[in-house]
């Protein structure tokens, strides 16, 4: 059974709340590669090593959009009265798997099947 944005309502405060603890850390990111100038290094290591922190930033900032993304859409689905039905097979998503990851389009089994290479990912516009 989807939910309604009113029997939503849990679901769409813990996806504010994680959607800024992400936008936060982003703009720490963000803070943290501008900081991180090469210019003054001379050193062989100490370049290598800032090298590395820049693109673990990126990597990280990768991540961190996606989810962004993947909560939007959430949000999205609460709003048209989908959430809580999986994006691939149209069956519930289980209410322990949205309490943990209300963000998730995919039931456990159709989720599995996708990290397994069995299913592609329904991909929504944006």
């Amino acid at each position: 059974m989807p939910y309604t944005p009113e029997t939503a309502r849990p679901f769409v405060e813990k996806l504010l709340q994680q959607r800024e603890l992400i936008q936060q850390a982003m703009l720490s990111a963000v803070e943290q590669g501008r900081e991180a100038s090469t210019a003054d290094i001379q050193d062989t290591a100490d370049l290598a090593v800032a090298s590395y922190q820049r693109e673990m930033l990126f990597s990280q900032g990768t991540t961190q959009h996606m989810q962004l993304q993947m909560i939007q859409q959430a949000l999205d689905r609460i709003e048209d009265e989908t959430f809580g039905e999986c994006q691939h097979c149209s069956r519930e998503i289980g209410k322990k798997r949205l309490e943990a990851l209300p963000w998730t389009p995919y039931c456990i089994n159709c989720q599995e099947k996708i990290e397994n290479g069995e299913l592609e990912p329904v991909h929504r516009a944006a």
